[in-house]
C-alpha cells in the first residue's frame, strides 16, 4: 500500500519564494543552508577534523552544497542515498571589466553563460546578483533585485527580415545591456555601485562573480493557475525538493541509509570545477564521512557498492506547438508526475534495474511517473547522472520534472509536479 502524498500546494507556494530568493548560485546554496540550519543541521568546514556523530551536517564550496544525515546505528559501511542537483542556471554574467558603452549610453559587458534562449533576455527588466570577494579574502552576497539592466532589442523598422528570417543575434554585440545615460564611462563605476549598495567602504571588492536576473516575480499562471512560471526552475527547483525530501528523511527513525542532498555548481558548462559535479566534492564527502565513522577503506568501497544516485533535473513536456520534435511514443505532460529519463547512448545514466529503484519510490510514495526519451533525430542534453556514475562508481538515475521553455529566462511547469517529485524524492531517500 503506497504512502500518502505528504507534500502539497504549499510546497509549491514555498518553491516561488526559494526561487525568488535564489537569484544567483551562491544565494541558493545560503538559502539552502539556513533552512538546513533550522532543521537541525550544522555547517561542517573542509579544513576541519570530521567526527562520526549522528545528525544532519553539511559543506558549503562556493555555489555547491553537500548535506547528508547520519541516522543513530549507522555503520561505516552503511550506504548512500542521493538526490544530485544543480544550482546554476543559463543567464548573461558580468565581465571583468563591466564598464562600457557608446552614443550616450553607459552599458555593462556581459558573457554568455551556458546555453540561454538568448531571445528571452531581450527587452525584460534585470536584476543583477552575485558574489563580492573583499580585500580580506571574505565574500559579500549582493542581489540588486529591482529593474537595473536591459537588453534592448532592436525595431522591426530598423530590421524588417526579422519577421522572414527570424531573429539573428551576435553574442558579442547585440547582447550588451544598458544601466544608464552618458558619455563618461569610467572603469569601476559598477563595482563601485555595488560597494554602495551593499554598504561597503570604496575599493574594499577586489573580486566578484555576478549575474543577471529577470526581476519578475515567479507565479502562478492561468485559468485555473495550474501552471508556474518561473526563472531557474532548471534547476533549482529539484534543489528545493531534494532539501524538503532530506529534511523530511531526517525526521525518520531507522534510516537504511545515509541520506544526502548535493547541489553542484557548473552544469550548464560542463560541471568541470571543484565545485561541479565532475570535481572531488562529492566523493571527498562521502569517504570522510565513512572514516569519520572509524571506517577503512573496505567500508567505503562497501558503502559506494550498495549507494544510489537520482540525478534529479528538469526535462522536456510535450511542446503543443511542436509535438514533431518528440519521440511519437514518449510524450511527457505537464502536471503528470516526475519523468524517468533513459539514454542508451549513456546522455541519461538510467538502465533497467535504475528503473526499479524509481518505480519503487514513486509506488512507495503514490506519485506517478513518465518516461523521456528524445526524438532519434534530435540530439540529447545531458546531466551530472552520467558524471557522477562514471565518477564514483555508484548506481545512478536521471529523473526530473518536465517542463516547457527549458534555459529561458522565464520558464514554465505544472503546479502539482514540484511536489510529486519531492513526495518521490523522500520515499526514495527512506529507503
Amino acid at each position: 500500500m503506497s504512502e500518502p502524498s505528504r507534500f502539497d500546494r504549499g510546497h509549491t507556494d514555498d518553491l516561488l519564494s526559494f526561487l525568488a530568493a535564489s537569484p544567483t548560485p551562491y544565494h541558493a546554496v545560503a538559502n539552502t543552508a539556513e533552512r538546513l540550519e533550522k532543521a537541525g543541521f550544522r555547517q561542517v568546514a573542509e579544513t576541519d577534523a570530521w567526527d562520526g556523530t549522528i545528525g544532519g551536517k553539511y559543506v558549503l564550496r562556493g555555489g555547491a552544497i553537500v548535506a547528508w544525515f547520519v541516522p543513530e546505528g549507522a555503520d561505516p559501511h552503511t550506504p548512500f542515498r542521493i538526490v544530485g542537483a544543480h544550482t546554476d542556471s543559463p543567464n548573461l554574467r558580468v565581465k571583468p571589466r563591466p564598464d562600457t558603452g557608446g552614443h550616450g549610453f553607459r552599458q555593462v559587458a556581459v558573457e554568455i553563460y551556458g546555453g540561454p534562449l538568448l531571445n528571452s533576455w531581450l527587452d525584460r527588466d534585470l536584476g543583477l546578483a552575485g558574489r563580492l570577494t573583499l580585500r580580506d579574502g571574505s565574500t559579500r552576497l549582493v542581489n540588486v533585485d529591482r529593474p537595473l539592466l536591459r537588453v534592448p532589442q532592436l525595431a522591426i523598422h530598423l530590421d524588417r527580415s526579422v519577421s522572414a528570417d527570424g531573429l539573428k543575434l551576435d553574442k558579442q554585440r547585440h547582447l550588451q545591456p544598458i544601466w544608464g545615460l552618458g558619455d563618461d564611462v569610467r572603469d569601476g563605476d559598477l563595482i563601485a555601485f555595488l560597494e554602495e549598495e551593499s554598504g561597503l567602504a570604496p575599493g574594499e571588492v577586489t573580486g566578484w562573480d555576478l549575474m543577471t536576473h529577470s526581476v519578475e516575480a515567479p507565479s502562478y499562471l492561468g485559468r485555473d493557475q495550474e501552471l508556474v512560471a518561473a526563472p531557474r526552475m532548471d534547476n533549482l527547483l529539484s534543489v528545493h525538493a531534494g532539501l524538503a525530501a532530506l529534511t523530511l528523511a531526517a525526521a525518520r527513525e531507522n534510516l537504511p541509509y545515509i541520506p544526502v542532498l548535493a547541489g553542484f555548481d557548473h552544469e550548464e558548462n560542463g560541471s568541470q570545477s571543484d565545485t561541479g559535479a565532475d570535481g572531488p566534492l562529492l566523493g571527498g564527502v562521502l569517504e570522510r564521512s565513512v572514516f569519520a565513522r572509524g571506517g577503512s577503506y573496505e567500508d567505503r568501497a562497501r558503502a559506494f557498492a550498495g549507494t544510489v544516485c537520482l540525478s534529479s533535473d528538469t526535462g522536456h513536456a510535450v511542446h503543443p506547438n511542436y509535438a514533431e520534435r518528440h519521440d511519437p511514443t514518449h510524450h511527457p505532460r505537464v502536471n503528470g508526475g516526475p519523468i524517468l529519463k533513459v539514454n542508451v547512448n549513456n546522455r541519461y545514466a538510467t538502465d533497467g534495474s535504475g528503473r526499479a529503484v524509481f518505480a519503487a519510490a514513486c509506488e512507495k510514495a503514490g506519485v506517478p511517473f513518465q518516461t523521456f526519451v528524445s526524438n532519434n533525430s534530435m540530439p540529447c542534453g545531458t546531466t551530472i547522472g552520467p558524471i557522477t556514475a562514471a565518477r564514483h562508481g555508484i548506481k545512478t538515475v536521471d529523473i526530473g520534472v518536465a517542463i516547457l521553455s527549458m534555459h529561458s529566462a522565464r520558464e514554465l511547469c505544472g503546479d502539482r509536479d514540484p511536489y510529486l517529485l519531492a513526495n518521490a524524492l523522500a520515499a526514495f531517500l527512506e529507503g
